[in-house]
């Protein structure tokens, strides 16, 4: 099986989509986590840290009491929000007081123990998500100064030095922030133009599955016209065939009837006796093999031009009238339905000669030519004007439109010229289709 391409919309495409999508749908699930319990997990941790610590950093015992109270403030201050930042997801009013108390909190616990660094450092996480646009470099300035405070051993900074110190961990606090900051900025735009492609890859995705569904009903109706055009097809064939053996077995049968009940002689009476039993053997036959989709019981044992040559033959006893046959080119093994459309032609076109022509003398030629076969049956008869005939139409008519419906099948021809008074010549032209030996 052939991948698809990607950018085509194709499954390929699609199944990057959909692991695109729940790639980043995870990603935001985490963060959502993060910032719902990551607070709490960071003041407990800044917590046992400077309780810990207290005693190195040289908290009193009035900042211990201060530095619970403000502990036990934050935990509020986080309770109301994760109540709060349900109806609230994005910067609003209530996120920015948030912001700005728990950025208050953890500055004063910082100032009480440095360690506390640890809550403050929250602050970087949440501004972009809490804040407006216009306060977002605020907050992270003011999370800075927090930071900055700790990493220099405190606030507020001691002596000359203290500030220098204090002011050079700021300035890498700031550097890192706008560092930071244009590579998240990056990372925005490329979430942006994910979002967009997923989103486009989605709408690709509906619309090939509606040509798919589209498709299917389209192949389901294709199969009903073909199986309905293949019953016509076999009907056709089925009506042709008899209107072709059958029908003429039983029209030459009721000639030799007629013929034994009009003639005196018992020989006479038994010559056309034998030939009606061998006309309604030979009718029999073509019927079993008609049904059986097999080719004419003439050409079972003899090839195209010697099947043709006894029908002429046995058709110029028949209608008493003068017949001959003649083969020109070189004789070629044909297919066998090259072979059975020209016999079935010549049997209608000898037929109508019969009912209709009053001819004198007739003329069978079988042509062997480069890449094709022609058949031209020629009589020397009344004839007719073929302007005058009735159009051939698809509900009947098995003489001359039966002729034309056998060639086209192969994708032949057939062409009659005739006129009144001067005979008929009809010609059928197939492709020459050698038989695969």
């Amino acid at each position: 099986m052939t991948p698809e391409p990607s950018g085509t919309g194709g499954p390929a495409d699609v199944t990057a989509a959909g692991r695109a999508a729940a790639a980043a749908l995870g990603v935001e699930q985490r963060w959502a986590v993060f910032f719902r319990w990551g607070p709490y997990a960071l003041l407990a941790i800044a917590t046992l840290v400077s309780v810990a610590t207290a005693g190195l950093v040289g908290m009193t015992t009035g900042g211990r009491a201060a530095a619970g109270g403000l502990v036990l403030g934050a935990a509020a201050l986080q309770l109301w929000w994760g109540r709060a930042t349900v109806s609230r997801p994005g910067p609003s009013v209530a996120g920015t007081l948030y912001y700005f108390l728990r950025w208050a909190f953890a500055f004063a616990l910082t100032w009480l123990n440095p360690f506390f660094a640890f809550y403050a450092a929250a602050g970087y996480f949440g501004a972009e998500r809490l804040l407006p646009r216009r306060l977002v470099r605020v907050g992270l300035l003011a999370s800075a100064v927090t930071m900055a405070g700790s990493q220099s051993g405190g606030l507020p900074p001691h002596g000359p030095i203290g500030w220098v110190v204090f002011g050079a961990v700021f300035a890498v606090n700031v550097t890192l922030l706008i560092v930071f900051s244009h590579l998240a900025a990056q990372e925005d735009e490329r979430a942006h133009v994910q979002a967009d492609t997923i989103a486009e890859l989605a709408h690709t995705n509906e619309r090939l599955q509606a040509a798919l569904d589209e498709n299917a009903a389209l192949h389901a109706q294709l199969l009903v016209q073909a199986r309905e055009a293949g019953v016509a097809d076999e009907r056709r064939r089925l009506a042709a065939e008899i209107h072709d053996t059958i029908a003429q077995g039983l029209a030459g049968i009721i000639t030799q009837l007629q013929v034994v009940s009009l003639t005196k002689g018992q020989d006479t009476a038994g010559e056309h006796l034998a030939r009606a039993q061998e006309l309604a053997r030979h009718s029999l036959g073509e019927a079993r093999r008609s049904v059986q989709n097999l080719s004419p019981v003439a050409l079972a044992d003899d090839a195209l031009p010697e099947a043709l040559k006894k029908l002429v033959g046995q058709w110029s006893v028949s209608a008493g009238v003068r017949a001959e046959f003649t083969v020109t080119g070189t004789v070629e093994p044909l297919h066998d339905e090259v072979e059975a459309t020209l016999l079935r032609i010549a049997q209608e076109a000898l037929a109508n000669t019969a009912r209709h022509a009053g001819a004198g003398r007739v003329g069978v030629t079988l042509s062997y030519m480069e890449d094709e076969m022609a058949l031209d049956v020629r009589d020397d008869g009344r004839g007719f004007d073929p302007l005058a005939v009735a159009p051939r139409n698809s509900s009947g008519g098995f003489g001359l439109g039966g002729m034309c419906a056998r060639a086209e099948r192969i994708a032949g021809t057939v062409a009659v010229e005739s006129e009144p008074g001067y005979g008929t010549a009809v010609s059928a032209r197939v492709p020459l289709v050698r038989h695969e030996l």
